[in-house]
């Protein structure tokens, strides 16, 4: 038989396996599509809405410095006081308590006074609403403190981004591409289960013994598992751009080659797993803890900046970090094949990939010389 025809049956017999092993369709392409749209809806469904927030005003002993206050504080547009009016400090610490308001101010309680009480529930005092109120009744007081000094303000900041795009990017590009890279990554390290059956049951022992050119086979498995992450990329591609409304701006050269490196750097460590699993569900283990411990510390959901310091470092070293951040560049920023930051993601890559799948050989082949003695 031909080389071309026997790459054409072992690929077909790829594609059988992996359309019958469930594990490996949720993992690759349901498991990510739903953490996709988990995501999108809960961070991005009103993104593009300006910021409010319900506050309740405490101004129980009524002064000139309090109602200059109250005054100033109603021209703010993003707040919004309930019920239009003042109320008393215990009605507003039972709005509070129960979350019918995001925060109650305690204006001063006499014309000499000198501080402004921000009142929050403790349960949401970290909160992205409770940094807001705050930030926002800070630089009142700022402003407040120059006007009683008579001082006029010099400098003001003004805030500017710039992208390679058209429009400026967004939290959906963020997490589209970060869940590309998951899809593939996902692929790659839970798709070679099917290795693990097929030593277990004596196939690939058998397989050897028969004329069948053992690498056309591993070349016909890597071309069905790179098609089945181009099917990732283009199905989740197509929900994030025209169900959520992200933007892409593809440099292709470059989105070809991270592609290219990323997958096979992941199906290497898939290929690392199977080389010491005893069964599938070892391999899934493994898998899955992997799996887990990269999916929240390698910036696929958030900037790997926002994380603890100490956490920061670990990030740097795993391998879906870089996945995640030249997809990143070469999709959502349109970044040159030619850039130095994009070569330093696919050098972390290559090695990665080139250790994983030395050792997975190595693996094999200590087993295989023990099968024979």
């Amino acid at each position: 038989m031909g080389s071309f025809n026997q790459f054409k049956k072992m690929f077909a017999a790829h594609l059988k396996l992996t359309l019958r092993e469930k594990q490996a369709w949720f993992w690759g392409i349901f498991f990510p599509v739903i953490l996709m749209v988990v995501f999108m809806v809960i961070f991005t469904g009103d993104s593009d809405d300006e910021f409010s927030s319900e506050i309740a005003i405490v101004n129980e002993q009524p002064n000139p410095t309090s109602d200059m206050v109250l005054k100033q504080i109603k021209e703010i547009e993003v707040l919004d006081i309930k019920s239009d009016e003042t109320v008393s400090r215990a009605q507003a610490e039972d709005w509070v308590k129960e979350k019918e308001v995001d925060a109650a101010i305690i204006l001063p309680e006499s014309a000499d006074a000198t501080s402004i009480t921000l009142i929050v529930n403790k349960e949401n005092e970290q909160g992205v609403t409770a940094q807001a109120l705050s930030g926002i009744l800070d630089k009142f007081i700022q402003q407040a403190n120059l006007f009683v000094a008579g001082a006029t303000p010099t400098y003001e900041m003004k805030f500017e981004s710039i992208s390679s795009g058209s429009t400026e990017l967004s939290y959906t590009d963020f997490l589209l591409t970060g869940m590309i890279a998951l899809a593939i990554a996902q692929g790659g390290m839970f798709g070679m289960i099917d290795l693990v059956e097929m030593r277990r049951k004596g196939l690939l022992k058998r397989l050897r013994m028969t004329p069948a050119n053992m690498g056309i086979f591993g070349l016909s498995d890597m071309t069905m598992r790179l098609l089945f992450s181009i099917v990732q990329i283009i199905l989740l591609s197509l929900i994030g751009v025209f169900v959520f409304g992200a933007n892409l701006y593809i440099n292709f050269l470059s989105l070809l080659v991270v592609f290219l490196i990323g997958a096979l750097t992941f199906n290497a460590l898939g290929y690392f797993f199977s080389s010491f699993s005893k069964t599938t569900e070892a391999y899934m283990g493994m898998a899955n803890i992997v799996n887990f411990l990269m999916m929240f510390l390698s910036g696929v959901f958030f900037p790997v900046e926002t994380m603890p310091g100490w956490l920061q470092p670990l990030s740097n070293v795993l391998p879906l970090t870089h996945f995640a951040e030249a997809l990143r560049q070469s999709m959502a920023y349109e970044t040159s094949l030619f850039t130095s930051t994009l070569w330093l993601g696919i050098g972390t890559l290559v090695l990665w990939g080139v250790v994983a799948f030395s050792i997975g050989s190595l693996l094999y082949k200590r087993k295989s010389i023990v099968a024979t003695r």
